[in-house]
Parts: C-alpha cells; sequence; structure tokens
C-alpha cells in the first residue's frame, strides 16, 4: 500500500522506534571496547613513562639505599652530643630524603628526655615534618643551616603532594614562604624536579603546579592504618566494578538470546503467512479452472458465430 514520504519518516522517528536489544546489546559492546582501547592505551603510555623514567628512578634509589646505609653505620658507633654533628650532616645531604632508619638507630634513640633531645627532635622534623612545623617550633629547635632550610622546603612539596595533585601557587608560596611565582617556579623546577624528587607540569594560566610523580617521604606514627585503609576500600571499589562489569555482561548475553528467540518466533509467524497465502491462492485458482472446464459454463466464441442472428422489424 502506498505510504507518502512524511508517512516514512515519521515510522523511521527513533522515538517511534526504540533500538533493539540487539542493537542494545551491541552498542554495550561498542563502549566496553572503547573503554578498554581507551584504558590500555593509557597504561601503555604509563608504562612508557615508567620505563623511560626508570633508570633514573632505580639510579635514585640506590643512591638513597646507599647514603641510608651509610649514615645508619656512623650513627651507630656515636653517642651522645657527637650525633649532633652526624645528623646534621644527614639533613643537609642534597640526595638524603629518608630518615626513619636512623631513628630506629639504638644510639639515636636513647637521645629522647636527654641533653641532647634537640638534635632528635632536628630528626623527627626531616622524617614527618614540613617548613611550617619548623616555623611553629623553631624557637625550641637549633638554627638550621641553609642547605638543611632547602632541603625541609623540599620535603614539605612532598607532603603537599601526598594528598593533592594539583597544588595552588598561592598554597605553595605560602607554605615555602617564597614571595613571587618567579621564585616559586625556579624553586620547582631546579630543586625538586631536577633532584628528582617530584614531576610534573607548571601551569602558568591556572596558577598551578600539576604533580604527575612525588617520591614517598617517612610514614608517620599511625600513617600506616590509613594506608591500609585507602587500599582496603581501593580494593572493594574493584571488586564492585568487577562485579558491575560481571552483571552488565549477563544482562547483554540474555538481552542477545531473548532477541534470538523473539526474531525466531517472527520467522516461524512469517512462513506460516507465507504458507497460508500460498494455499488460498492455490485454492482460488483451482476454482477458476473448474469454472472455466465445465461444458456451458462459458459460451464458445465459435458456437456464437453460426447461429442466425435475428433480425428486427421497424416499428410502424
Amino acid at each position: 500500500m502506498y505510504q507518502n514520504q512524511n508517512s516514512l519518516k515519521l515510522s523511521n522517528h527513533p522515538s517511534l522506534n526504540p533500538p533493539s536489544p540487539q542493537r542494545q546489546t551491541l552498542a554495550f559492546f561498542i563502549f566496553f571496547s572503547e573503554f578498554s582501547i581507551n584504558f590500555y592505551n593509557i597504561l601503555g603510555f604509563f608504562c612508557f613513562g615508567v620505563c623511560f623514567g626508570g633508570f633514573v628512578k632505580m639510579d635514585i634509589e640506590q643512591k638513597q639505599a646507599e647514603l641510608i646505609d651509610h649514615f645508619v653505620k656512623k650513627a651507630s658507633a656515636q653517642k651522645g652530643s657527637a650525633l649532633g654533628a652526624v645528623i646534621v650532616e644527614a639533613t643537609s645531604h642534597p640526595s638524603l630524603f629518608a630518615f626513619s632508619e636512623m631513628l630506629a638507630v639504638p644510639s639515636v634513640a636513647e637521645l629522647e628526655g636527654g641533653e641532647n633531645s634537640v638534635y632528635l627532635e632536628v630528626l623527627q622534623l626531616f622524617a614527618h615534618g614540613t617548613w611550617s612545623n619548623y616555623k611553629s617550633n623553631s624557637g625550641n629547635l637549633p638554627q638550621l643551616v641553609p642547605d638543611q632550610l632547602l632541603k625541609l622546603k623540599q620535603l614539605t612539596v612532598l607532603t603537599l603532594a601526598e594528598t593533592n595533585k594539583v597544588l595552588p601557587y598561592d598554597q605553595l608560596m605560602l607554605e615555602l614562604d617564597v614571595t613571587n611565582v618567579r621564585e616559586l617556579e625556579d624553586f620547582l623546577i631546579n630543586e625538586c624536579m631536577y633532584a628528582g624528587i617530584v614531576r610534573g607540569k607548571l601551569d602558568q594560566l591556572r596558577r598551578c603546579f600539576e604533580v604527575q610523580f612525588a617520591a614517598g617521604r617517612d610514614l608517620r606514627p599511625g600513617q600506616l592504618g590509613s594506608m591500609i585503609q585507602t587500599l582496603s576500600n581501593w580494593l572493594t571499589t574493584s571488586d564492585n566494578l568487577l562485579i558491575s562489569i560481571q552483571e552488565k555482561i549477563k544482562w547483554a548475553d540474555n538481552m542477545s538470546e531473548l532477541d534470538k528467540k523473539h526474531r525466531k518466533e517472527v520467522e516461524d509467524r512469517a512462513e506460516e503467512v507465507k504458507k497460508s497465502l500460498s494455499i488460498k491462492a492455490d485454492i482460488d485458482f483451482r476454482g477458476l479452472e473448474e469454472i472455466y472446464s465445465e461444458p456451458g459454463g462459458v459460451m464458445d466464441y465459435e458456437e456464437d458465430r453460426s447461429r442466425p442472428k435475428r433480425r428486427r422489424h421497424p416499428i410502424s
């Protein structure tokens, strides 16, 4: 039957013809495939970055381990006030950023509560504290040398990067006692990035430092439990995501089966209609054959020509 162009357009409108279960299933798998491709692309770039920076990182870690071992042995051989010089040397070294091993040395732990306990407090400051902590307690601590001041500011950047991957310039200038952006960016580039303790991007337009990598500091007392809880939460989230993906796959399989069943039913009905129409057409054709084959059913043309035609008399 004829349909005008408007009716055809209307019948093809998405709102009147919602996607079939098969199309929904296909759309889900396309989305999941694109997600997987993007995920593995990002993972590939990440692995490339890790491999590219791996040699530098291994060199820094190796040097760090050697320095820790050196100062631990040096501190173990000293006691009392003699430990002060060792602690000052360790906290001033440009390549040492971990101090928990020195805190665990018995002779260092014995400083607590004694006349030389101030050196233990300095070591604890460099292990767990920041520049702000030093300023608030500088009256009870010995004056730091320039190398110690620089080291403490570097450690402050690492502490800030633990919880925030985007550090505003205003916050950094406040925490580091820096007066202008140029000085801050020079510090981040020359004293942090070149030192290998942090990597990131300086965004002058947004006035922030985007952290891509930051070296870890010594664990503070009680921090281990918090880290375990964070990892447990991440594991739970990953498990829930995996369950959700499995449910989506199961739903897609069910919809695919329902679509196949529906298509089979439609094909069976269409076949039945075809058979019914074929039988009806055959019956109608046979009926016409019977009508035309009966004697006298249809007058023969030659017979009609042989009959004499009657003349009509004119009406008088």
